[in-house]
């Protein structure tokens, strides 16, 4: 009864935390409410508070003196860049306005439709706002770019090492199937960021282009039916945010009922990759290894 509630936790955490796929964020979006508009700093900012962990390295490779506050990730734990710079949140605690506040920033960076109320009320104090979506390679650049010209960072070296993540991609053409969770199964299309980074891998995603049917945008919900139909040569596995071994995350597929019947099984093509990186863009560093893993993979390595 314990192992089922702890694996039931899991599955909700991951489920959750998907909605956030381009950012290390465990609040749900305020979807009821409107995202309030940018206000752009007068000058370039000087003091930036990072919402999301993708930001925070962006403005830390930028201009490492320019972030002052950040949500808190283990994916930055052991990074000598992030030891003294304070944490305004970890994991699922709410946001503290007041300290976000106390750092004094000109500016505050999140993911589109998170902290929708406290980004409002930074606005009205004065400070400045910037929010985005990422949900492509596209959208990683522009992002860079932004932020460069909001804290007047020159943004091309980190442009011209995220190409250097693209080079020597396979020339074959495999049928993938990405499974992110197992109650309910859940696949990205092509309007999320990993979708979006298996099209610049050369894949032939399956679900690329199924609608959305879940409540999670950029995903599908699939049956074993439409599986075992698609039967992928290519199965790639996500690991959740707090993960398990390989041994237990291919225990809890092994026993859907399609499991022996898909030919990725039959050839030995299963990948077990990072909910981060993958799902979540978390770090350049993450995505780094993710392209790596991805190109290995599609490659028949």
């Amino acid at each position: 009864m314990r192992r089922s509630w702890i694996i039931f936790c899991l599955q909700a955490f991951l489920i959750v935390n998907i909605v956030a796929c381009a950012t290390t964020i465990n609040q749900q979006p305020q979807k009821s409410l409107p995202t309030p508009a940018q206000v752009v700093p007068k000058e370039s900012a000087k003091r930036v508070v990072a919402l999301s962990t993708i930001a925070a390295d962006i403005i830390s490779q930028l201009d490492q003196s320019k972030l002052v506050g950040m949500t808190g990730s283990n994916l930055f734990n052991n990074n000598s860049r992030f030891q003294n710079i304070p944490r305004i949140n970890e994991g699922r605690t709410p946001l503290n306005l007041e300290k976000v506040i106390a750092l004094k920033p000109d500016l505050v960076v999140a993911p589109t439709g998170f902290y929708v109320q406290e980004m409002g009320k930074l606005q009205q104090l004065g400070i400045a706002t910037y929010t985005y979506n990422l949900n492509s390679w596209e959208a990683l650049q522009k992002l860079t770019q932004a932020l460069a010209q909001l804290i007047a960072a020159d943004p091309l070296p980190l442009i011209n090492r995220y190409q250097s993540f693209l080079a020597n991609k396979p020339n074959q053409q495999y049928s993938t199937l990405v499974l992110v969770s197992v109650k309910p199964i859940l696949s990205p299309n092509k309007n999320s960021w990993a979708g979006d980074l298996l099209t610049k891998f050369q894949a032939k995603n399956v679900t690329a282009d199924l609608q959305e049917q879940s409540q999670f945008r950029g995903y599908v919900t699939l049956s074993p039916e439409k599986i075992l139909q698609e039967n992928p040569e290519i199965l790639i596995l996500v690991n959740t945010p707090q993960p398990q071994s390989k041994t237990e995350l291919l225990k809890s597929w092994q026993k859907e009922p399609f499991w022996q019947q898909l030919q990725a099984i039959k050839n030995n093509r299963v990948y077990i990759f990072d909910y981060h990186g993958l799902v979540n863009a978390g770090s350049i560093d993450a995505i780094e290894a993710t392209c790596k893993r991805l190109r290995l993979a599609l490659s028949g390595q």
